[in-house]
């Protein structure tokens, strides 16, 4: 009740109860449209105290059909409610102000009182800007490139939050940046306060630092704490765009009271005024927008081509993409053959590891030379990272002086650690390193390692420093140059170019303020790439900050557990909602011009161009049909033959006549009862899209009349489009480019010999019997032979005709999908997904009538750093009362590590706890499914990874983190960061078990808390 303050007011709307049995379908469209109404002149008001009804799950149903009927009115146009007006500034910043509905703008006045905080510098436009919305007590939204300089406006808002006497809270992604950013402020401020889950410091100061999880969990709890709180900086907020944890976010920005004012912090995002027009919205007061692409020092762009022998500068300071230095770089790779084709993981593959690693000591020289250090090396892979750092084995950065500070540096860092931790091989390794002035920073090093490489470059002492893109988010560490090592990531599924955002990201390290006059951003590129391709990495928009909003059973849990608010409200507030509600007023504009064009679209003739265009929609349904059958399993393998020319079609892509090899068969992922036929087809492609034939979807046919290329593909045969009566006797060996510009000869010389290749009788050579596809065929062949005869074709304008009605159909078509956009986007997204989740819960005890949460919902409610409803079940099923201290924490660690590693044979007791595991999974994926949610119940059981079972049962044994490492080839920093969240996972797991009162698993949970909370694994962070 004390947390929700902000949401109480008056009930203009009474909350709806209906019976299940009570009226039918049209009954229950009436009452839904009825209070829809009511809820929708409410929200066009901007009233956001009315109070949001509940809905059991056929009511749910009805408002998702009656949302398909729902007239097309202006209630939910997001112009309505919040306005926008710009404030000139006359510099390089851009300032804008979502008001509330009914607002007028008023401008802002620079306070009569001393400043909370003086600068010993001239403030930039942007800060000065940003600053002023503070002092005018307003919320503001900065977004600018990193190390800009935001984080002036946080420590602004923190003093003048201090300086009046209201507690402020400042939030992070990750409890490292939160350690560090502690660090800092604690030094500025003193009052300041930390907050990570396993650290708690100074919890009573005015100015709390925490990750954003900490905050939700304080909000969702109603902490008294929160009516003290004036403003909640956000840093990083660009970060809410994060699949698994953007959600958290939104929560947090919807649950804060409307009474606190914030600072969010972003790097630049092109839809920052939408963002701010969503703060307005939920919260009722004015969000400013200021917005900088500024940087202090400009950078230049090069591309080194891989096995090549130079550096190209392909943008200049002044922005400029230069094409003829682009295209040269692209000769230069060219010439370069297959020195360019190398790579640590091709090396890993058998490809040239050894010209990869030559190709950045070659950069790093030139960079050297010209002065132009220190150097960041992006890589995308942690053993790249140690690969490259190892091939400098002949440089040297540090002079005897800098060495001597390395060492005492790192002496004191260690100097943490007990004596067996000290002798840990990657503390053995990396100092040598630091020394030279080289530093290595990945999610794999042991975190006291990746502080003391963080120091160690903050101040100086490390020239160059091979890291992964984590790296770029967080504090402001910029170096004079950053070297990508490739322009192409595997994000988990594919192996992509990096986006611009990315790009942006990392590349926005180079140049340091004040000290260089430039900086240099050098991209290594060791395959060809196009113009636009290049253009749109290097100068390509940053990425939108698009909702990444997902329902969790925690939030619904959390939220049937609060009164006056449901989760339906949390649906109808989040930043996915409001962004389709943002939508309508443009595809309005559309559907108004696309029925205008219709209406003046008058065909001669046009009853009878239906008739005969219906004909040829029955043609391609029936063609559809039959070569559904043809391709059917059994009828189709007979007749895989090598040598047999198969038609290859995808889409629109049509590859022509290609030439069967061989084919295999595999398990359907998706349905472990179906098998999947994969044939490895020789066809013609152009040659542009064959440098990775691994990838389908991305390959092009030849060009008419351009260059070809014929390669093998694995296509599925789905991809059939027709089979062909006739078979070539292919060479033995299809390896070489001659033998497959042999066979492509021969498909070549048959299509030559025929007007049309023969193809396979389905009745007559394939002997398919069944009367239903004998029908088809004669359907077929009857309206084949009237559509051409049809009078139509003798018309003299029959082709101009024909293509003006395709127009108009087309055009019809495009208004039907801009209706049902309009339809989509104006319903409330994720309502059908609720309404099931709720019968899981309801199914499994979770939750009763009216969403009455039940023990087992309580319970849940304490768990969000895993799996809750599986633990949950676990917890009831007893399955931890069974079990030790080790194998709890064992089996716990599944839930918590995420990596793929490699997994030994475990001992047979730890084999059964995950078995259980697998078979509570398989039973909510059961429920799941059959409640209608999408849930693929093999990968579901998958995600609980055991590699980690046997080491976490080590360490709770008592074993030496020495010995650990000789038992597993897990990264270390990997190893102690699952360390960390079972610690955090056990925490929440003594609080489910006080939920329940049981005691006995409170303590055994305590006990394994407690054994795994030492030596290294919890060493206190440098920044503490």
């Amino acid at each position: 009740d004390d947390l929700f303050d902000a949401f109480e007011g008056d009930d203009t709307v009474e909350e709806v109860n209906v019976e299940a049995n009570e009226g039918g379908q049209s009954d229950k469209l009436s009452r839904v449209r009825a209070t829809a109404n009511d809820l929708l002149e409410s929200m066009a008001r901007g009233d956001q105290s009315v109070k949001r009804p509940r809905l059991d799950d056929d009511v749910a149903e009805a408002a998702t059909a009656a949302g398909a009927e729902e007239e097309e009115g202006d209630e939910c146009d997001m112009q309505n409610r919040v306005t926008v007006h710009e404030i000139q500034t006359g510099e390089n910043c851009t300032h804008e102000v979502a008001l509330p509905p009914g607002v007028e703008f008023t401008p802002l006045n620079a306070p009569s009182t001393t400043p909370a905080k003086q600068y010993p510098f001239q403030l930039d436009a942007f800060q000065r800007e940003a600053i002023l919305c503070i002092e005018n007590n307003q919320s503001v939204l900065v977004s600018a490139h990193t190390s800009a300089g935001k984080t002036v406006v946080a420590l602004y808002a923190i003093a003048q939050a201090l300086r009046d006497k209201q507690r402020v809270i400042y939030t992070s992604p990750i409890k490292a940046l939160s350690n560090q950013k502690y660090r800092e402020l604690e030094e500025e401020f003193g009052d300041v306060g930390l907050m990570t889950g396993d650290v708690t410091i100074n919890a009573d100061a005015s100015c709390l630092v925490m990750t954003t999880e900490i905050l939700r969990s304080m909000l969702y709890r109603g902490s008294q704490m929160m009516r003290e709180v004036g403003w909640v900086v956000f840093d990083e907020i660009h970060y809410m765009r994060d699949k698994e944890r953007g959600v958290v976010w939104e929560e947090t920005i919807i649950l804060l009271p409307s009474t606190v004012h914030h600072v969010f912090l972003s790097a630049t995002i092109p839809n920052a005024k939408q963002f701010a027009e969503w703060v307005c919205w939920l919260h009722s007061q004015p969000c400013h927008v200021v917005y900088t692409d500024y940087r202090p020092t400009p950078l230049q762009h090069f591309i080194f081509p891989a096995g090549g022998s130079g550096l190209y500068e392909v943008v200049n300071q002044a922005g400029v993409f230069r094409e003829e230095k682009f295209a040269e770089a692209m000769s230069g790779l060219s010439s370069a053959g297959d020195a360019a084709k190398g790579g640590i993981m091709r090396g890993r593959r058998g490809g040239s590891k050894g010209q990869s690693e030559a190709n950045v000591v070659k950069i790093i020289r030139t960079v050297k030379e010209r002065d132009m250090i220190p150097c960041i090396i992006f890589s995308f892979s942690r053993k790249e990272c140690e690969a490259y750092a190892l091939s400098l084995k002949d440089m040297d950065f540090n002079n005897e002086t800098e060495k001597g500070l390395v060492k005492e540096i790192f002496k004191n860092a260690i100097d943490l650690l007990s004596d067996d931790d000290r002798k840990l091989p990657q503390i053995g390794q990396v100092l040598p390193l630091l020394q030279r002035g080289i530093g290595i920073h990945h999610s794999g090093l042991l975190p006291i390692l990746k502080e003391t490489v963080e120091i160690l470059f903050g101040e100086g002492l490390l020239k160059t420093l091979f890291a992964t893109e984590t790296f770029s988010m967080g504090l402001n560490m910029p170096a004079r140059t950053v070297l990508f090592t490739s322009a192409r990531k595997f994000d988990g599924k594919d192996n992509r170019w990096i986006t611009s955002g990315e790009y942006i990201q990392m590349a926005g390290r180079a140049g340091r303020r004040g000290k260089d006059d430039r900086g240099l951003v050098i991209l290594m590129v060791d395959q060809q790439i196009s113009s636009d391709d290049a253009k749109q990495i290097i100068k390509g928009a940053t990425d939108p900050l698009n909702s990444q909003f997902r329902l969790t059973y925690n939030m619904v849990l959390n939220l049937m557990r609060v009164e006056d608010i449901t989760p339906e409200f949390m649906l109808e507030r989040s930043f996915h909602q409001f962004q389709n509600y943002a939508a309508i007023p443009g595809i309005k504009e559309k559907i108004r011009a696309k029925e205008a064009e219709l209406d003046g679209m008058k065909i001669e003739g046009e009853t009878e161009l239906a008739g005969f265009f219906d004909m040829e929609r029955q043609m391609e349904m029936l063609r559809t049909s039959i070569r559904k059958t043809v391709l059917n399993v059994k009828h189709v393998v007979p007749f895989l033959h090598p040598g047999r020319l198969f038609k290859i079609k995808t889409g629109a892509r049509d590859f022509g006549w290609g030439v069967l090899i061989a084919f295999h068969r595999k398990v359907n992922p998706e349905d472990a009862h179906d098998m999947i036929y994969i044939l490895d087809m020789l066809i013609a492609l152009d040659p542009s899209s064959a440098a990775d034939v691994s990838n389908p979807s991305a390959l092009k046919p030849p060009q008419p009349g351009g260059k070809t290329v014929w390669e093998m593909v694995p296509m599925t045969i789905e991809c059939v489009d027709d089979l062909s009566a006739v078979r070539l006797k292919l060479p033995k060996d299809l390896s070489s480019k001659e033998a497959k510009d042999q066979v492509a000869r021969m498909v070549k010389e048959v299509n030559s010999r025929f007007s049309s290749l023969p193809t396979l009788d389905p009745i007559k050579d394939m002997k398919i019997a069944d009367a239903g596809f004998k029908s088809n065929v004669d359907k077929l062949d009857d309206i084949e032979k009237r559509h051409n005869s049809h009078p139509l074709r003798q018309h003299k304008d029959f082709d101009r005709l024909a293509k003006q009605f395709r127009d108009k159909e087309a055009s019809a078509r495009e208004l039907k999908e801009l209706r049902d956009e309009l339809k989509r986007v104006k319903s409330l997204l994720h309502l059908n997904e609720l309404s099931n989740r709720k019968r899981v819960l309801r199914r499994l005890g979770y939750a009763g009538d009216g969403d009455a949460i039940q023990t087992k919902g309580r319970v849940a409610c304490e768990v969000s750093a895993a799996d809750e409803l599986l633990l949950t079940e676990m917890i009831f099923g007893n399955v931890f009362e069974e079990l030790d201290v080790p194998q709890v924490a064992a089996l716990l660690s599944c839930f918590v590590f995420q990596e793929n590693a490699s997994t030994s044979k475990m001992a047979e007791e730890l084999a059964g706890c995950l078995r259980q595991i697998q078979n509570y999974a398989r039973r909510i994926a059961k429920i799941s499914h059959e409640c209608r949610l999408d849930i693929v119940e093999d990968d579901y059981v998958e995600s609980f990874k055991p590699a980690m079972m046997d080491v976490v049962k080590n360490w709770v044994n008592g074993m030496s983190f020495a010995e650990i490492l000789k038992t597993t080839d897990i990264f270390e920093g990997s190893i102690i960061r699952c360390f960390r969240r079972l610690e955090e996972l056990l925490r929440e797991m003594v609080g489910a078990a006080k939920a329940v009162q049981n005691t006995d698993l409170e303590a055994k949970f305590e006990l394994a808390r407690t054994k795994i909370k030492r030596d290294i694994v919890f060493a206190a962070s440098l920044y503490l």
